[in-house]
C-alpha cells in the first residue's frame, strides 16, 4: 500500500510540473497572439550608410553540405567592402580540400579561411577564435546545414540602431520538411517554438536565446557578455542568458526566414536532441539560481524557469510514465478509488493548453484551412507519442546536464539528400547502439502489454496514454535500430 501511494504522489509532482509549464506555454500563446498582430515592419537601410559586418561559419567535417553554404553566403546582398566571411573550419577530412576549392570561386567575396590545429572548446572555441580576427562591428553566424537568404544582413542589420539591441535572431524554416515522417515532425515542434515560444518571450520582453545559428549579433555585446564559452553544450543559450542579465536586449523576427536542413534519420535526430536537452540543463544549473535572485520582474523569472527547465518534462514524462503501471494495478485491484483518477482529469487542462499552442504555432505559418487542421488532428497525437518515446533518451541527457557529468560536443551530420542518394551513404552516420535503444525497446514492449492487459480486463483508465507510449517507443525503437543498423559498410 504504501509503495502505491509512493508511485502516486511521484506521479502527481510530475503532473504539477507538467502543468506548471503547460501554464507558461499558456502565457506565451496570448503574447505570440499580441505580438503578432503589433508586429512593426521591416526596415529598408540606406546603403551607403551600412557597418561593417562579419559572417562566421564554424565548420567541422561537412563535405555534403559546405559547398551549398559557401554558394549560399556568396549570395549575401551587401556591399564587398563592408563584408567579412569567415569559414571557422575545425575540419579533418577532406571537408578542408573541398572548401579551399571551392571559395576559388568567388574571388570577388572577402572569405578567410581559418583552420584551427585543434578543437580546443568545439564550436564555443571556434567562434571565439574567430571573433578575435573579426574586422566587423556585427557578427552572423549560420551553421553548415543552413543556406541563408540573401537579404538576411540588410533586413537584420536596421534593429542595430537601438544601441541596446544585441542580438537580432531569425526564424528557422526547412528545406527538407517533407522528405520523410521524421522531418516532418521535427518541422512540427521546431514551428511551433519559432512562433509561439520566441514570439511570446520576445513580445513580452523577457528571455529569449539566439538559437546557435540564424542570427546576427553586437560585436561588443558578446564581449560584454564574456565571450563564448564551453562549459556547456549549448553555448548558445548559455551567452543569450549571460547577455540580456547584463541589460542586452535581444529581437526575434519571424519574418526573417533561415532555411536549413532537418536530420533525416533517427540516430542524427537523438544526437541534437542530446545536445540540445544536456546543455540547456547545463544552462539552468549555471544561471536559473542568479535570474530567480537577481532584481528581474516576475515574468522574467518564471519564463526563465520554464525555459531553462523545459527539457526537464522529458524526466516528468518517464516518471509518470513508469509509475503509471502500478497505480493502473492499483485502480484494477480497486487500492486506489476511482475518484482519485477522476480528480486527476485537472491535468488534461495542461495537454489541452500544448495542443493549443502547437495548433497556433504551426497553422500560423501553413493557414487554418479544413486541410491543414485535419493534418494538425494526426499529427498532434503522432508527435506527442514521439516525444513520449524520446523520454527515456532525453530524460538521460537531462540528468547528466543538471548533476554536472561532462561529455563532449558531438555535432549533428548533415546529408544534403536532394543531391545524394540515400542516407546510408553518409560516412558521418553513428554507428554504435547506445544502450538506451535496448531499454527502448523493452519499455515499447511493456507498455505494449499494458495496451493489451487494458483492453482485456476491461480497465481503461490509462488505455489512450499506454497505447501513445507503446507506439513512441515502438516507433523510437525501429527508426533508431534501422539508423544505426543500415549504413554503408
Amino acid at each position: 500500500m504504501i509503495v502505491i501511494y509512493l508511485f502516486l504522489g511521484i506521479y502527481i509532482l510530475a503532473m504539477c510540473f507538467v502543468l506548471f509549464y503547460s501554464f507558461a506555454q499558456a502565457h506565451l500563446l496570448y503574447h505570440f497572439i499580441k505580438f503578432k498582430k503589433n508586429m512593426p515592419p521591416l526596415v529598408t537601410p540606406e546603403w551607403k550608410d551600412l557597418p561593417k559586418v562579419t559572417v562566421q561559419l564554424p565548420v567541422y567535417n561537412e563535405k555534403y553540405v559546405v559547398e551549398r553554404l559557401i554558394e549560399a553566403v556568396a549570395a549575401l546582398k551587401y556591399p564587398a567592402d563592408k563584408l567579412e566571411i569567415q569559414i571557422l573550419d575545425d575540419s579533418t577530412d577532406e571537408t578542408i580540400t573541398v572548401i579551399q576549392e571551392k571559395i576559388k570561386a568567388y574571388p570577388q567575396v572577402d572569405f578567410q579561411y581559418i583552420n584551427r590545429k585543434d578543437r580546443d572548446g568545439f564550436k564555443a572555441g571556434a567562434l571565439k577564435w574567430g571573433l578575435e580576427k573579426a574586422k566587423g562591428e556585427f557578427i552572423a553566424i549560420f551553421d553548415a546545414d543552413f543556406t541563408p537568404d540573401p537579404e538576411f544582413l540588410l533586413k537584420t542589420v536596421p534593429f542595430f540602431t537601438d544601441a541596446q539591441v544585441g542580438m537580432v535572431q531569425s526564424r528557422w524554416t526547412h528545406l527538407n520538411e517533407a522528405d520523410s515522417l521524421l522531418t516532418r515532425l521535427q518541422a512540427f515542434a521546431l514551428d511551433a517554438h519559432f512562433m509561439v515560444e520566441q514570439m511570446g518571450r520576445n513580445g513580452q520582453g523577457v528571455f529569449i536565446n539566439f538559437n546557435g545559428t540564424g542570427g546576427i549579433w553586437r560585436k561588443t555585446c558578446i564581449l560584454d557578455a564574456g565571450n563564448w564559452e564551453a562549459d556547456t553544450l549549448t553555448e548558445d543559450l548559455d551567452l543569450s542568458y549571460r547577455a540580456q542579465k547584463k541589460g542586452w536586449k535581444f529581437v526575434y523576427r519571424p519574418d526573417i526566414e533561415s532555411p536549413a536542413e532537418l536530420p533525416p534519420v533517427m540516430s542524427a535526430i537523438k544526437s541534437q536532441q542530446f545536445r540540445w536537452t544536456k546543455g540547456g540543463a547545463e544552462c539552468a544549473k549555471k544561471h536559473l539560481l542568479s535570474v530567480l535572485k537577481d532584481g528581474f520582474g516576475w515574468r522574467k523569472k518564471v519564463h526563465a524557469t520554464a525555459h531553462l527547465l523545459n527539457a526537464v518534462i522529458f524526466i516528468a514524462v518517464l516518471l509518470v510514465s513508469i509509475s503509471s503501471i502500478p497505480l493502473w494495478f492499483a485502480f484494477y485491484k480497486g487500492i486506489i478509488p476511482p475518484s482519485l483518477f477522476q480528480a486527476a482529469a485537472i491535468f488534461l487542462f495542461g495537454f489541452v493548453i500544448i495542443a493549443l499552442v502547437y495548433f497556433f504555432g504551426n497553422l500560423s505559418l501553413s493557414g487554418f484551412s479544413g486541410k491543414n487542421i485535419l493534418r494538425f488532428l494526426w499529427e498532434l497525437p503522432l508527435f506527442l507519442s514521439v516525444s513520449m518515446g524520446l523520454a527515456l533518451h532525453n530524460g538521460q541527457a537531462v540528468w547528466e546536464g543538471l548533476t554536472g557529468k561532462k561529455s563532449p560536443f558531438i555535432r549533428t551530420p548533415k546529408y544534403n539528400l536532394k543531391v545524394k542518394s540515400a542516407w546510408t551513404e553518409n560516412v558521418y552516420n553513428q554507428i554504435k547502439i547506445p544502450p538506451t535503444t535496448y531499454f527502448e525497446a523493452i519499455l515499447a514492449l511493456i507498455f505494449s502489454t499494458m495496451v493489451v492487459l487494458s483492453i482485456f480486463t476491461g480497465t481503461y483508465e490509462m488505455l489512450v496514454f499506454h497505447l501513445m507510449l507503446a507506439f513512441g517507443y515502438s516507433l523510437i525503437t525501429w527508426t533508431s535500430l534501422k539508423s544505426y543498423i543500415f549504413k554503408s559498410a
